[in-house]
């Protein structure tokens, strides 16, 4: 009599540390997307912007005090602008989002846990407009820190650009595994992005001095 075989059981992938697939927990990057694009683009907006700025003063004021305060006024109205403007700009997708929900649950038969799980989903204005808004000053506050006990005029631009530099570094790479990306290509783009900005604002500004404007 022929025995009766069993399929086997389709065999699990084990790590090396003698987990199965199913018990690895997944990570949904997409649920950091959020907070995450409001948090770097602050800090890299601030970390930018306050940098770009106090290297356009430099180019035809050379004294710490003036770059100084520029960079600390730059710090305060940028951070509320950030703030304000993430706010608004999250409220309006909320609003989006919450009007296609009900348009959507006239015709749903869907039960209370769905509509819970999708509520979940929605965006937060307000943790996105404080992310933006730590982000940006904690951005600023790098130039700021480079420049404020320094009172040679060319060391002080050159160590500038090398904290800001390596903040760049920093936080393209940050930003990279809190996301799940290349974490090379995503601080050498922010490196080469804030470069860019350093340089083109201290060119033309230095040119706008040498004219007279």
């Amino acid at each position: 009599m022929a025995s009766t075989l069993s399929p086997s059981p389709k065999p699990s992938h084990i790590d090396i540390e003698g987990q199965t697939i199913d018990d690895v927990k997944v990570i949904d990057y997409a649920k950091r997307s959020q907070w995450l694009r409001a948090a770097v683009l602050g800090a890299n907006d601030g970390l930018l912007s306050i940098a770009a700025l106090m290297m356009g003063v430099g180019a035809v004021r050379k004294d710490s005090k003036t770059m100084i305060l520029t960079g600390m006024a730059g710090l305060v109205a940028g951070a509320c602008s950030m703030a304000i403007g993430e706010f608004v700009s999250v409220y309006s997708q909320y609003d989006i989002e919450v009007s296609q929900m009900k348009r959507e649950n006239q015709y749903s038969t869907s039960d209370g846990k769905e509509e819970e799980a999708r509520d979940d989903h929605l965006p937060n204005p307000w943790h996105a407009a404080l992310a933006s808004t730590l982000a940006f000053a904690a951005g600023a506050a790098v130039p700021l820190l480079g420049a404020a006990f320094i009172e040679d005029y060319v060391v002080r631009l050159v160590v500038i650009m090398v904290v800001v530099s390596l903040a760049l570094l920093g936080f393209g790479g940050l930003a990279a595994l809190l996301g799940g990306a290349h974490v090379v290509k995503s601080s050498l783009r922010m490196l080469v992005g804030g470069l860019l900005a350093m340089g083109i604002t201290f060119g033309l500004t230095k040119s706008f001095g040498r004219i007279g404007i």
